[in-house]
């Protein structure tokens, strides 16, 4: 008996270190892999795969059209890039990494088969896979894009299309639009809630905010918010919504589980872009009227600027490696700062392209 039992406790032994042993490369892996920012360029038709670690840039994902609007989440498998031009007006077109020609004819509109030279010009979003980074599909959608935004869980997609009036909803594994909602007009941006089954639009042309049930894709309602409501942002904790009023120079503190504006923050001329960090203290806000950028200490109200020219645009609160990523509408780059002083730490020459909206995964 004993001679099993020593037996059987060094075989129990020699099995706990072989497992250690090999789990360590793995979570090695994991720990040391860089945070990553994606970055959709606009006409440049291209979007941009930047280390956070080292910020450069470490990828150009070519075969875009025009795209302003990105979305992804650490739950999705793809990125869902909207487009501010049809295929077929003059974009580059790249054929997705897998299918065959008819496959790549059928996801630009056009019948298999159909002559290269005469594509139809349809609207639509593109899909990119996360693990390979490259296209793997175009949906077509009722009208162009601006922003795009992805639900939480991963599993569905939301496309704004301002000249229609209208929101996509598309079904990320079915990979097809499964609803067209009718919002406000002029509508702008798009989030999904953290917990609540909620989607919001904001309409820039009637000052609202459309709510949009989750669970049925049916629109509820409007939060009346006026101005001219663009960019917004969600608190952690879901229970507050920060939105961009462009026209008046304001940010928005919208009580969510109230559905009324809570506060008003008066930031300065043409306002585009907002971020919260994660604990709710600090609001983040690019004044590109004014070539300035603003933090909101929510705590005390204590502000702090800082000048930066020119036209500061989209910008990016990357808790994960303490920086704030900002844009400029003028010209290719993005200013790389510290949070806590606003002082600028760098800059990443984009090359080519303006900086759009910007996401932040933790690869």
């Amino acid at each position: 008996m004993k001679t099993r039992s020593t037996f059987a406790a060094g075989l129990l032994t020699t099995l706990l270190t072989l497992a250690i042993t090999l789990s360590v490369p793995l979570a090695t892996g994991i720990a040391t892999a860089a945070p990553l920012m994606y970055v959709p360029t606009g006409p440049t038709n291209e979007v941009l795969v930047i280390d956070l670690h080292t910020d450069r840039i470490v990828q150009r994902i070519a075969g875009l059209e025009n795209a302003h609007g990105l979305a992804g989440n650490a739950r999705a498998f793809y990125l869902v890039a909207g487009s501010m031009q049809p295929q077929g007006t003059g974009g580059n077109g790249a054929k997705p990494a897998a299918g065959n020609d008819d496959a790549h004819a059928a996801h630009h509109g056009k019948a298999a088969g159909a002559a290269a030279t005469s594509p139809s010009a349809t609207p639509f979003v593109t899909l990119i896979d996360r693990r390979t980074r490259k296209i793997t599909r175009r949906i077509g959608v009722p009208g162009l894009t601006h922003h795009t935004a992805v639900s939480p869980d991963g599993e569905y997609a939301a496309a704004v299309h301002p000249g229609k009036g209208a929101v996509s909803i598309i079904d990320l594994d079915e990979q097809r639009v499964i609803e067209n909602i009718a919002v406000g007009a002029g509508p702008n941006f798009a989030l999904f809630g953290h917990r609540d089954g909620h989607l919001y639009i904001s309409n820039t042309r009637d000052g609202s905010i459309s709510v949009i049930d989750t669970r049925q894709w049916r629109r509820l309602g409007d939060i009346d918010v006026g101005g001219e409501p663009e960019h917004m942002a969600l608190s952690a904790d879901g229970n507050r919504l920060y939105v961009v009023d462009v026209g008046n120079g304001k940010v928005l503190e919208v009580d969510l589980p109230g559905a009324a504006v809570r506060t008003i923050y008066p930031v300065g001329t043409a306002p585009h872009a907002v971020d919260v960090s994660t604990d709710r203290r600090w609001l983040f806000v690019s004044v590109r009227g004014e070539n300035r950028l603003v933090r909101i200490d929510q705590e005390s109200g204590a502000r702090l600027s800082v000048d930066l020219p020119p036209a500061p645009y989209h910008l990016e609160y990357a808790e994960v490696v303490d920086k704030l990523y900002v844009s400029s509408r003028k010209l290719p780059r993005i200013w790389v700062l510290d949070p806590r002083t606003l002082a600028v730490r760098g800059t990443i020459d984009l090359g080519r392209g303006v900086g759009h909206q910007m996401v932040v995964i933790p690869e």
